[in-house]
């Protein structure tokens, strides 16, 4: 057999769902046909008569990963699913309430099987209004579990469409490559693929800067997080499409961040900056990464950083006291009040309806937000050096200088320590791909305090907050990622614009959406270019060409 025969070939079952169908054959999988709910972005969820919100049997928690024995219907969450193989024997086989997908409590793993498949892509055709022809082979490209078992039809993230609606031939950039869940690392992946396709990152480490051969710590024995980036660069563009395993790379992170060693969904935002941390910390002179923003010439200040100004100014008698502070990325409040859910979102879009909302959140509401003046409370008086005493006083944000790259974390995520609760924000935000940052800067913000004057900043040059704007003001976006699903059992995904088309990376599995799929998505994390910074990207980068057969790839997510 080729190794590309091999390589599409359904992978063989554990042993625990083999002794499953020897008992039960496929009747269990079509019992649970009624229960199946195609919603309206194509996924399938398991939707029990009767139940609003499914619990676990054990705890009744439902804000965990939920799934259902295929034997008893027993639910139980990813804390308890292990005991109730244990106290019920032969019940090893569950199916996943949220993405429809078997797993093994046993083997701790998801597992495939084909028929299980076929039972599930039938309910999704015919819940998105498609025919399916009795007998007939179908593509099934989920969300995590996809096989290849005929061309005929293929299931993208969001409409079933023919490859005649389609090119014949789709396209793929260089460098998108999908990268393999080893076990609740989505969070990781989502962030990887994201700083592959940063143009000055992707640069750095394809040029060579930093040459694991010629590493001193490496020769040393020592762990090099950088090294381990610049094997997973070498990878992601050596042309191989079947996706990757980025082990070694979660190993060393391991290693530098103990407290989140674990196999435990962990938050991209916070993989993000512990990640340039590290990077920061092996090729930069500090072992901080909000020091020496000036001097510091490692990859991650090149890219990332940019500088905040924090005026304070005495409500008594108008002095203001300036500090200034470096920043990596910039943390935006998500108001959810009169807040749309991207549902709310496609359901506008889908019965003709508009899809922008004057109250839905905004991208420019939330950097508004951020950039007013605020109040600061009895608790927070300036000690001003005018009056001689603690003043009542007023705080403003601004950005005196922008960063080549811009990450912008959406709060999402909302603890309360009072409470002892915490709750995460599904509300839609609108953003655009092209944004102006110029009305955020030090000059434009203190220019509207001063009636619109000019003023001149070092690095800025000078700006008119009335008409004009700074050149490396306008950023395009190239990556969003996204957060689907609860705060303890979501799921992270990443959507990529390369040369005007958007493609999603979802662990293993990429595939070209629609602008409109990634308009309507729970975004977490934005990150723009500087726009020069991408016209300059696409002049250098050279694209490869991939037929559509190839962009089904075999691996367990």
């Amino acid at each position: 057999m080729s190794a590309r025969i091999s390589f599409l070939k359904n992978p063989d079952p554990c042993n625990h769902l083999s002794d499953y169908k020897l008992r039960y054959g496929t009747d269990g999988y079509k019992s649970f046909n009624n229960l199946f709910r195609c919603f309206n972005d194509g996924r399938i969820k398991i939707k029990l008569q009767g139940i609003d919100i499914p619990r676990c049997s054990y705890c009744s928690v439902y804000q965990k990963r939920l799934y259902i024995c295929l034997i008893c219907r027993s639910i139980s969450c990813s804390s308890h699913i292990l005991l109730h193989t244990q106290l019920n024997k032969g019940h090893d086989i569950a199916i996943d309430v949220e993405r429809s997908e078997l797993y093994c409590c046993a083997c701790i793993d998801q597992v495939y099987d084909s028929e299980f498949d076929e039972v599930v892509v039938s309910k999704q055709l015919i819940g998105l209004g498609m025919s399916v022809k009795s007998g007939a082979a179908v593509v099934a490209v989920r969300s995590n579990k996809k096989r290849r078992l005929d061309s005929q039809l293929i299931i993208g993230s969001k409409f079933l469409v023919s490859p005649r609606d389609r090119r014949e031939k789709w396209t793929f950039p260089l460098g998108l490559r999908g990268l393999n869940n080893l076990g609740s690392t989505c969070f990781m992946n989502a962030v990887l693929q994201a700083l592959v396709h940063a143009p000055p990152l992707r640069n750095f480490w394809l040029s060579g800067q930093h040459n694991r051969d010629l590493c001193p710590r490496r020769t040393m024995g020592l762990l090099c997080l950088p090294c381990d980036l610049d094997v997973i660069f070498s990878a992601m563009f050596s042309g191989d499409r079947t996706p990757y395993s980025p082990a070694h790379l979660l190993y060393s992170w391991w290693q530098h961040s103990t407290n989140l060693a674990t196999y435990e969904q962990q938050d991209s935002h916070e993989f993000f900056i512990s990640l340039l941390d590290r990077i920061h910390e092996n090729e930069g002179k500090s072992k901080c990464l909000y020091q020496d923003h000036e001097e510091c010439q490692c990859i991650t200040h090149k890219a990332f950083s940019g500088l905040l100004r924090s005026d304070v100014t005495c409500t008594t008698c108008g002095s203001t006291s300036t500090t200034y502070d470096p920043f990596i990325d910039i943390s935006l409040t998500l108001d959810s009040v009169n807040g749309f859910s991207p549902a709310d979102c496609r359901k506008n879009r889908y019965s003709g309806g508009p899809s922008v909302n004057a109250t839905m959140p905004t991208l420019s509401g939330c950097l508004d937000f951020f950039t007013r003046s605020e109040k600061l409370g009895p608790d927070q008086k300036l000690n001003c050096q005018s009056c001689g005493e603690k003043r009542e006083s007023s705080k403003q944000m601004s950005i005196r200088r922008l960063p080549l790259l811009l990450c912008l974390h959406v709060k999402r995520f909302e603890h309360s320590l009072t409470r002892k609760t915490s709750r995460k924000i599904d509300s839609y935000l609108q953003y655009p791909f092209r944004l102006n940052m110029s009305p955020y800067l030090s000059s434009s913000i203190i220019g509207k305090r001063f009636g619109n004057r000019i003023f001149a900043f070092d690095g800025e040059g000078e700006y008119d907050s009335s008409s004009s704007s700074s050149p490396s003001a306008e950023f395009e976006i190239f990556a969003v990622v996204t957060h689907s699903g609860m705060l303890e059992s979501g799921h992270y995904v990443t959507y990529l614009r390369l040369k005007g088309l958007w493609y999603r990376c979802d662990d293993a599995w990429i595939n070209e959406v629609e602008e409109e799929v990634v308009r309507g998505c729970e975004c977490y994390m934005l990150f723009y270019a500087q726009e020069r910074v991408i016209q300059k990207a696409h002049k250098e980068l050279s694209y490869q060409v991939i037929s559509m057969a190839d962009a089904f790839p075999f691996a367990d997510c």
